[in-house]
Parts: structure tokens; sequence; C-alpha cells
């Protein structure tokens, strides 16, 4: 019997059924991230001919042997000619397993934050390090923003394995630190892999240079790991209000907003502030009416009474977070503005925005495998630091769970907006 024949609509539905995952590159300068990104979107066959040829004429020009594949993402002016990555590269390619969508972050300290944004969203997180150099302060902060921001899939790929050697004795030292770090971080899937990004070794293709080494390649691993989501669904439901809708000709009120966790249906009790409950009588969305919604969708809530309600309340399902004015939280300074003890913010949680500060600065977190510095006199640029927040009013916090869908918040300055800091309710690494 011959083989069924791909028509249009086959291929359509196979494309719309693949899975997509997030990932996200990060690592220190020089460990080759961009040249890596470039080699998995060359061997996936994932780069135009016309994008291949102008790769080909700058890296000619640059008197560069072959193609320099780093040059695929590097695509800001500045990066090219300083030859670093800057800013987050978003790239997307699929092959017949799934869907990617990757940002290259940037390796330089001063760009931690925006490596701290493309972990937010990613499901896992591969580290490069050059394998002359093992693990250093920023595989340690990557690792440690990856375990704080709820990842459970960090893939280590010990690049330029070649540089020493192809080398299974060094690779198997960095090997065990690596897997040591995470293990002690809560990171409970870790895999390491040796690769060469510049010749090609163990990214898409396997290598013929490490036969000591029988694993997957890194895509291998990436088609193959369990997408851990962040199970949004899973807790209890959690709207914050973004607008009340007010039609006075129909006395129609609603209450609008994304929700953050959780279902709801018409007929489901919530829960208010001050020990106020009701009821769910309707559920509108821009297609109309509907008999259920969950985490992610964007709704109007109708509710059997009426309740003063405004931006920045939140309505909750059973379980609702006790409204507190201090609290503990983790933080990653994104300024230079250093955060001392003392210091005036805003505090953005949900859709509300409370004035604050900073009650205590606990602890900054060592990254050179030393100790923490413990009562520090303030909290420096790219710093992840253990402070305690003083609010203005009640805030409904709780800690965060399921990769931001309820517990993160942002510290901004009260006189010029600029964010301050991302956090974390609570305290999160293993061991605290």
């Amino acid at each position: 019997m011959s083989a069924p024949t791909a028509t249009p609509s086959t291929v359509r539905d196979t494309l719309t059924d693949r899975e997509t995952l997030r990932l996200c590159t990060a690592g220190s300068v020089d460990d080759g991230k961009s040249t890596f990104v470039g080699r998995l979107l060359h061997d996936t066959k994932s780069v135009l001919a016309d994008t291949l040829a102008s790769v080909a004429a700058t890296s000619a020009d640059r008197g560069f042997d072959g193609l320099d594949l780093s040059l695929l993402v590097d695509g800001l002016r500045a990066e090219r000619e300083q030859g670093i990555t800057i800013d987050v590269a978003y790239r997307y390619f699929a092959t017949g397993q799934r869907a990617f969508i990757l940002a290259d972050t940037p390796g330089h300290v001063q760009y931690t934050r925006n490596t701290v944004t493309g972990i937010s969203t990613s499901q896992v997180v591969v580290l490069l390090v050059d394998a002359r150099h093992g693990v250093v302060e920023q595989t340690r902060r990557h690792l440690t923003v990856a375990a704080l921001l709820g990842v459970r899939t960090v893939i280590l790929a010990v690049n330029k394995i070649d540089l020493v050697d192809w080398s299974e004795d060094v690779f198997r030292g960095i090997e065990a630190e690596f897997t040591g770090l995470a293990s002690g971080l809560g990171v409970d899937d870790p895999h390491v892999v040796p690769i060469s990004a510049l010749l090609g070794d163990n990214v898409v293709v396997p290598s013929e240079n490490l036969p000591w080494y029988p694993g997957p390649t890194v895509l291998e691993l990436l088609e193959s790991v369990e997408v851990h989501r962040g199970r949004s669904h899973d807790l209890d439901f959690r709207l914050p209000v973004q607008h009340v809708i007010r039609e006075h000709a129909t006395d129609y009120r609603g209450y609008a907003g994304r929700i953050d966790a959780g279902r709801i249906r018409p007929g489901d009790t919530v829960h208010l502030s001050h020990g106020r409950t009701t009821q769910v009588t309707g559920i509108d969305t821009a297609d109309g009416p509907v008999g259920e919604a969950a985490a992610g969708d964007s709704v109007v809530l109708l509710l059997a009474d009426d309740i003063d309600l405004a931006r920045g309340d939140l309505i909750a399902g059973a379980g609702r977070p006790t409204e507190v004015r201090t609290f503990p939280a983790t933080l990653v300074a994104l300024t230079e503005k250093p955060l001392a003890e003392g210091a005036a913010v805003k505090v953005r949680y949900g859709t509300a925005l409370v004035r604050g500060r900073i009650a205590a600065v606990e602890r900054v977190l060592d990254l050179d495998g030393n100790a923490d510095v413990e009562k520090p006199d303030a909290v420096n640029l790219n710093d992840i630091a253990h402070v305690r927040i003083e609010t203005a009013a009640e805030l409904p916090v709780e800690p965060y769970a399921a990769r931001g869908a309820v517990g993160n918040l942002l510290l901004i300055d009260p006189a010029s907006g600029n964010t301050l800091a991302a956090g974390f309710v609570g305290h999160r690494l293993r061991g605290e």
C-alpha cells in the first residue's frame, strides 16, 4: 500500500496542532550565544536564501572563514559593530515535532534586565558556558533568575568543547558543578550537553568528535522535554479589575479584566475585599456571553449585587489572599538608582498601583559562590535581593506561583515613573 499523499489541508492541520515551545538563551559574554542561535536556525533550515546571502557577504567583508552565523541574530547596527548582543532578539523556527519562539538575550552584566525579560516568558532556558572557563558569575546569576521565575527545565550547553580538545574530563567537571547548583536552587530538570556551535557539533546534528557522550543534541532535548506551563488554570480564580463598565440607560454594570488564574462560571461565588461575597450572574466577552472563562481570557463579569469596585480591586474565588500592608519580596534591580532602606516607591501589583517604601533590605544574594551580603546598604543594578515592602494601602498579595500568574510586582520611581525593580512576593529559592 502506498503512503498517503499530503494535502494542503493535512499540512495545515499538522502545523495547527503542533505544540509551541518558548525558550531563551542566556550566558556570559563571548560564550557564543549568537553563534549557537545562528547554528540552530541554519541547521534546521530556518534561514531564507537572501538572508543567508547577506550574512555570507558580511562575513566575507569581515574576513571570516565561512559564515559568521552570529549575524543571523545580532541585528542591531550597534551590536554588529561591537560584536555583542545588546537587546533581546526574538526568532521563530519549527521542526516536524514543534514550533519554537526563541529569545536570544544579552550576556553583559549591564544588560541583565533584558535577560530577566527573556527568561520571564520562557518555558525552557538554554544556558551557554565556554568550556575553557566553566561556570562563572553570569551563569549563576542567570540560573538563579530562572529558578526564581519558576523555570523547571534548564539546558547547559558547554560550548567551544573543541577548544579543550573535546575533553570529557573538562565536561564532567562542569556538569557536576552545574547540576549541584541547579539542585540547590530547585531547578529539577537540568540537562548538560557538550557542543561546538561554530562547527555544529551536538546543536542539531550529533557529533562524531564526542564518542564518550551518548546523549541527545540540544535540539533533540528541545523537541522532547515536557513543556512545563504555568498551570494557572489549576489555581483559585483571580481577576484584577481593569475597568468598570457602566451603562445608566440599561442599568448595566460590569467589571472588566483579564483572568490571571483559575476558571469562572455563572453561578460561582466570588470573594471581594473586607469579607464581602457575591455571585457571578454572567460573563461577557468581545464575542458575546459565555458559559465559562479561564486564565488568559479577557472578560466582563456581571455580579448579583451592586458593589462599588474600581480599578485595582481583586475579584477572587476560594482562598482569597489576605490583604496586608507589609510583605517579603525578592527583587531584581533594573536601574542604576540604588534601592536603600526607607526608599519611597510605587508598587504595581496586578492592576493596583499604591504608594510604598522599602521597609528593610535583608540581604543581597551572592552569585560568586561566597556568602550572601546581609543587611547591605542598598540594592544596586542587577542585584538579586530579599527585602520587605510596606505599602500605604492594603494589597491582596500572595506567593509567586504558576510562572507569574500571581505574586509578581514592579517597583516604580514615584518621581520619574521609571521601573526600579521587578519583584516576586516571598522568598522562593530552595533552602531559604
